[in-house]
């Protein structure tokens, strides 16, 4: 589990780099997504997480809002060390990805997200939550497969989880790095449904390739 730590927060970065690029200036939806974006790539997780939140409740019809939420709070779970703030995090994570998946069991990012709250989890309190949440986990990542199997952040996440849990373990990584190099070529034809639905994970696919290799 240890190795799922490192690379999970050195993730981090490149999440709110893929995520914060410049977005349009439209209505107040664009405008108030395009705030959110540029609080979070300054660091400002509090605060981005707060608009995205009065986002969410301004558009209930729309999920990206709430997902961010629980993306931008999951992230910086990982990038805490007080135990009472990573517990705090991972709540207002999860309430937020409730909400969604409450409306929708069919989008893959969403079971992408839960994951990772739960890996956040694992990190949190590895002797009591690690072979707990393992199994669900998983269950997760074969789920958002099945509905997309196409997608970067599907494959590469999987694989991501795996390769942590097999290092653990002493097993074999090679069968997860051929998925972190599936994941890398899906990368170069995906393309997001919108400005602001997600895009990242390509900078850590290519990371975690050269650990294969």
């Amino acid at each position: 589990m240890k190795k799922i730590i490192i690379t999970i927060a050195l993730s981090i970065v490149t999440f709110i780099s893929a995520q914060s690029q410049q977005v349009p200036t439209g209505g107040q939806y664009e405008q108030g997504m395009g705030k959110a974006f540029g609080l979070w790539k300054e660091g400002k997780s509090n605060e981005a997480s707060a608009v995205f939140e009065r986002i969410a409740a301004a558009e209930p019809t729309k999920w990206l809002p709430n997902y961010y939420v629980a993306l931008v709070n999951t992230t910086a779970a990982f990038g805490t060390k007080d135990k009472e703030s990573i517990n705090a995090l991972l709540l207002k994570a999860q309430n937020a990805l409730d909400l969604e998946m409450a409306k929708d069991q069919n989008n893959a990012e969403l079971y992408v997200m839960q994951a990772m709250i739960n890996t956040a989890w694992i990190v949190y309190d590895p002797m009591t939550n690690g072979q707990k949440l393992s199994g669900p986990t998983m269950g997760l990542y074969a789920k958002a497969e099945a509905l997309a199997p196409n997608n970067p952040r599907v494959v590469f996440s999987k694989a991501e989880f795996e390769i942590g849990s097999a290092s653990f373990w002493g097993k074999d990584t090679k069968p997860m790095c051929a998925q972190i190099d599936k994941a890398i070529a899906l990368f170069a034809t995906f393309k997001p449904e919108t400005v602001f639905a997600p895009s990242w994970g390509l900078d850590r696919a290519v990371e975690a390739q050269k650990k294969c290799k």
